[in-house]
């Protein structure tokens, strides 16, 4: 978004003082023009800045007028570009100071109002910051050339049409600029590194490298340039020696910095995966010199030791012994002249193994992180130069086994998430404020689940309560609190049997695979404590209901609903939770729907109103085969037991044989879970054991599959009555899916 969408929408009034000698109403016809212009860079008064002024004013009278001929005040819009033109002509700098003040304003609007300005234009601002660094350092080289050409005087004083002055302070200061333009070139891929890392997080991420790509040869014809005329000053030769060693590093920080890692192996990598990467080389179209073999980029594993000590060295060191060994671990690295690009791409790369470093105090194997160093050796033209080119991957976790992988995302969040734009490999901070916690959070489950529907501030307040175990804090409380690597993933939640993560990635996996559109229509209140719950839900009618996830399992989604007690009183029970295997089984809202004691989705919101659209069309009648559909139904036990038996179609003299009703879906059938069905003919025996109290009524054995209009002379027509054996002995270790 530009600074003009958002100060459009604000009262002119506010800016009735920036009007004095610019009509507000050219500045509406300007409106993003006027910010994408480098007015607030144009600093001083020399011949450069003149120049740009003029330039400016000029464009500006032409937007002007075109945008004139298609108002209907055309002659009064015209009116005040002529008084535009006649008041700055002869000072175009002062009208670079009017906008620039004008600009300034509205950004102090902004910021009092937002307290930040868009992205965007921050972005658009350091684009006109350097693309008017480089135009004023191909000015100062001309201006060299130039001077040059006139030769200098009987005093060594250049003798020119402009003042003058010494070649070699002429000289000194390009060199200056080319410096600050290479600094700002640098930082820029320090921001395109820090913008990829956060991406392994879900940040939004515009990995597009041909505008650094563009920058970085820009400034490389412009340190040729200004090599050359540095060779030709012979005025001072204690001077050169100085000149050519700030130009050649110049260079070789340009060159070094430009080898990147375009697409990251996987953050977390498992021995025996094939995975792949792609390294580019951005000065390779321009500087590389035609070699008869082509020139060869290597894969190495490294510790975090190593990569420190390589980062220390400014990668002038190179790998002693690899810390795992990697097959098809070099690639050639080639130049496209169609796309001008330079890569080496890792298309089959195996990590067959790793050999573990000693780890610091408690530290697990899944907090140990290493990274990939792509290295190779080039020969640059037209000088000649080999030069070594070193870079390092984001930071690897290596796992050997699919169930460290949870753990190992961890720390991989974590680091990308805290870690400095520069720093020491791979340190990150132990302690983090909340606030960048939440965002942290926000962002993974956006990304995971892909939905534009992000946490709100009661899942923040019920996971700070979570996290920091502290139910009597209010949400303010936790704003200033900092939370610690141990809260997140190395200390267990009280009373539960795993880390704060562990349950959340098994909410966003739950969420990803079963939950997306539901979470993305606002169904699911999600994050929310029982406790609350049965707050919320005790003054309402009978049948109202939500869903949550559940507080004591991984992954797991449960139904909170009111219902009408014995006594008369309202009670708010939890349904046992949902698994993404039961979900698989039959869907939410098809659940929901089976359920005729739910009626209104909380607050108030008619059930089938709220999930008519994600209901599944349910099959009736014969198929063509001639078979009698069925349907997968599910009742809640609480409701079973309340249901009348029925004995419809059996003869009513006789005693029947016990039935039972085996349920069809079962994960698997073993001793102990027939048990509850041979109770009424064997007697208990030490493979069935009391059932556990959970506090929620179980559903189905739960699930059953039930023909549909189908009457049976040997079966009732009432729905789904199930033994009471049923629920009278349960191995606890048996869960139907349901």
């Amino acid at each position: 978004m530009s600074l003009w969408n958002l100060v459009s929408h604000m009262p002119p009034e506010e800016f009735s003082s920036l009007s004095a000698e610019f009509p507000r109403s050219l500045r509406c016809l300007l409106a993003e023009w006027l910010e994408n212009q480098p007015w607030e860079f144009i600093n001083g008064s020399d011949a450069f800045c003149s120049s740009m002024a003029s330039r400016l004013l000029s464009a500006m009278l032409e937007k002007l007028r075109s945008a004139a001929s298609s108002d209907g005040q055309q002659s009064q819009i015209l009116q005040q570009v002529s008084s535009i033109e006649n008041t700055f002509r002869r000072d175009p700098l002062r009208l670079v100071a009017v906008v620039r003040a004008i600009l300034e304003g509205e950004k102090a609007a902004v910021l009092k109002r937002d307290h930040h300005l868009p992205l965007s234009f921050h972005r658009r601002q350091e684009e006109l910051k350097f693309s008017l660094g480089l135009q004023r350092l191909q000015h100062r080289v001309r201006e060299i050339q130039a001077l040059c050409e006139e030769g200098p005087g009987r005093d060594g004083a250049v003798q020119g049409p402009m003042a003058p002055r010494e070649l070699p302070t002429l000289i000194l200061e390009a060199v200056k600029e080319l410096e600050a333009a290479k600094q700002q070139v640098l930082k820029r891929i320090q921001i395109w590194k820090r913008q990829q890392q956060l991406a392994g997080n879900g940040a939004i991420f515009e990995e597009d490298l041909a505008p650094l790509q563009k920058r970085c040869e820009n400034l490389v014809e412009v340190y040729f340039q200004l090599q050359e005329q540095v060779m030709a000053v012979s005025t001072e030769p204690d001077l050169l020696p100085r000149l050519l060693e700030r130009l050649n590093e110049v260079l070789s920080s340009l060159v070094k910095s430009s080898f990147l890692v375009e697409k990251q192996p996987p953050q977390v990598l498992k021995t025996q995966t094939k995975f792949q990467a792609n390294v580019r080389f951005l000065l390779g179209p321009k500087l590389l010199k035609a070699a008869p073999k082509p020139y060869v980029v290597r894969a190495d594993m490294v510790t975090e030791k190593q990569a420190r000590e390589l980062e220390l060295s400014n990668y002038s060191n190179t790998l002693s012994e690899s810390t795992g060994e990697i097959v098809h671990n070099t690639v050639a690295l080639e130049t496209n002249p169609t796309s001008g690009t330079c890569c080496a791409n890792f298309k089959n790369v195996l990590l067959k193994k790793i050999k573990r470093c000693e780890r610091k105090g408690s530290e697990s194997v899944t907090e140990e992180k290493c990274a990939v160093l792509f290295s190779t050796s080039v020969t640059l033209s037209p000088s000649n130069v080999s030069i070594h080119l070193q870079v390092l991957s984001l930071p690897i976790v290596v796992i050997v086994h699919g169930n460290q992988d949870n753990n190992a995302k961890a720390t991989v969040l974590w680091d990308n998430a805290f870690s400095d734009i520069e720093r020491v490999p791979f340190v990150v901070a132990d302690r983090v404020p909340w606030d960048k916690m939440c965002d942290t959070l926000n962002l993974k489950f956006m990304a995971e689940v892909q939905t534009t529907k992000g946490l709100l501030k009661e899942h923040y307040f019920f996971l700070a309560q979570k996290i920091f175990n502290d139910h009597s804090a209010s949400p303010e409380d936790f704003q200033g609190r900092q939370v610690s690597w141990a809260q997140f993933n190395k200390e267990i939640l009280p009373g539960r049997g795993f880390t704060f993560w562990q349950w959340f990635d098994g909410v966003l996996d739950l969420t990803k695979r079963c939950l997306k559109s539901y979470w993305s229509d606002r169904l699911i209140m999600g994050f929310i404590s029982k406790q609350y719950v049965c707050k919320l839900l005790s003054m309402e009618p009978d049948g109202t209901f939500l869903l949550r996830f559940s507080d004591s399992e991984i992954g797991g989604v449960t139904i909170a609903y009111v219902i009408r007690g014995k006594d008369g009183s309202s009670q708010v029970e939890n349904i046992q939770p949902f698994s993404a295997k039961d979900l698989s089984i039959r869907c939410l809202g098809d659940r929901i729907r089976d359920l005729g004691q739910l009626r209104n989705l909380y607050p108030n919101i008619p059930k089938d109103q709220a999930f008519g659209s994600h209901y599944n069309k349910e099959q009736t009648g014969k198929d063509g085969r001639g078979y009698v559909s069925t349907a997968i139904k599910m009742t809640v036990e609480r409701e079973r037991d309340q249901q009348p038996p029925s004995t419809v179609g059996a003869p009513p003299e006789a005693p029947q044989a016990p039935m039972f009703n085996v349920p069809v879906l079962q994960h698997e059938l073993r001793p102990e879970s027939l048990q509850p069905l041979l109770a009424p003919i064997c007697p208990p025996t030490p493979f069935c054991p009391q059932p556990i109290p959970t506090g929620y009524p179980t559903v189905e054995s739960n699930i059953m599959m039930v023909p549909n209009r189908l009457t049976s002379p040997f079966h009732s027509p009432s729905p789904m009555v199930s033994p009471p054996s049923l629920s009278h002995c349960q191995d606890p270790a048996f869960r139907p899916p349901g």
